[in-house]
């Protein structure tokens, strides 16, 4: 999906004197998930990670998917809830993170009415890890919604799939060994599974995506989300690129814009007003992707 850039190392690091001084790199982190001979087989499984049910429910509907009520997938206690299903001939599995226990708990008493869901890297990263160990999914989809910059043309309501994924808010600022532990682990740049046959059939919006967990954007961030020439920003897509790639999992994402970051607007006014309405575009979306994935292998995507 990401088409080779010169020196992306380069383009994604923060402006900083150490960062003059440092080699040319041509690539960071590419995909060690790129189809090869022994892909040729038929999608047969397929995890979808989300981390918000109000993005989850549209899509559980919608591929007719029932709850795995026994919860013998997952480690006891643990808020994480899987719906399944057959869409299609494919295995259909949506992981989203579930209400975190504790304000569930305080919800009882009237403090928090419903809990709140367990958005995050923390728990994005938990989740891909014991969602792929269970599930052996043969490809991944982080679907959710973001926050666009409109000084990158997006727009609330525009669906990106990702080309390149970072994060924006782990600063590791070691002199000595700047460029490889500011660079090549804090920001953790990576490209995602290539996707063109895909792009093209839905005529799909590409772009980087960068994530922290805020949902908020403090001068520090702004300065590393340029610098990542990020589209969108999220609070989940690197972290389940980063257990993707650390397991060999080809892995998608696809982010819906609920807000502006860089306009007028609160981003926390504008992401609630938009959220219903942008999480039903959303999965519509993922709804042609999953169709277009049907009956295909790995390399025809």
């Amino acid at each position: 999906m990401a088409p080779p850039v010169k020196n992306a190392v380069r383009a994604a690091a923060a402006p900083t004197e150490e960062w003059s001084s440092q080699p040319e790199v041509t690539a960071a982190h590419p995909p060690k998930n790129a189809a090869g001979d022994g892909d040729r087989r038929p999608i047969s499984t397929v995890l979808i990670i989300i981390a918000m049910q109000t993005e989850a429910l549209p899509l559980v509907n919608k591929f007719h998917l029932s709850e795995d009520i026994d919860g013998s997938l997952f480690p006891k206690g643990v808020p994480w809830v899987r719906y399944h299903g057959i869409y299609k001939e494919l295995h259909i599995n949506l992981v989203w993170t579930g209400k975190d226990s504790i304000l569930v708990e305080f919800s009882k008493f009237g403090c928090v009415l419903a809990g709140v869901d367990s958005i995050g890297t923390i728990s994005a990263s938990l989740v891909s890890y014991a969602s792929i160990q269970a599930l052996k999914p043969d490809l991944i989809i982080n679907a959710g919604t973001a926050g666009g910059f409109k000084a990158k043309g997006a727009c609330v309501a525009d669906v990106y799939l990702v080309s390149n994924v970072a994060f924006h808010d782990r600063r590791i600022p070691i002199h000595v060994i700047f460029f490889c532990v500011n660079y090549l682990y804090g920001i953790g740049a990576r490209q995602t599974f290539s996707t063109p046959n895909l792009i093209d059939e839905l005529n799909l919006k590409v772009g980087k995506l960068s994530t922290g967990d805020s949902l908020d954007m403090s001068p520090q961030d702004e300065v590393l989300i340029l610098a990542n020439d990020a589209v969108v920003k999220d609070m989940e897509g690197a972290a389940v690129a980063y257990v993707a790639d650390l397991l060999s999992v080809p892995a998608i994402f696809i982010k819906a814009v609920t807000n502006t970051v860089d306009g007028q607007k609160s981003i926390a006014e504008e992401f609630l007003q938009n959220l219903i309405a942008v999480c039903t575009t959303l999965a519509q979306t993922v709804s042609q992707v999953v169709d277009f994935i049907s009956g295909k292998c790995l390399s025809e995507l």
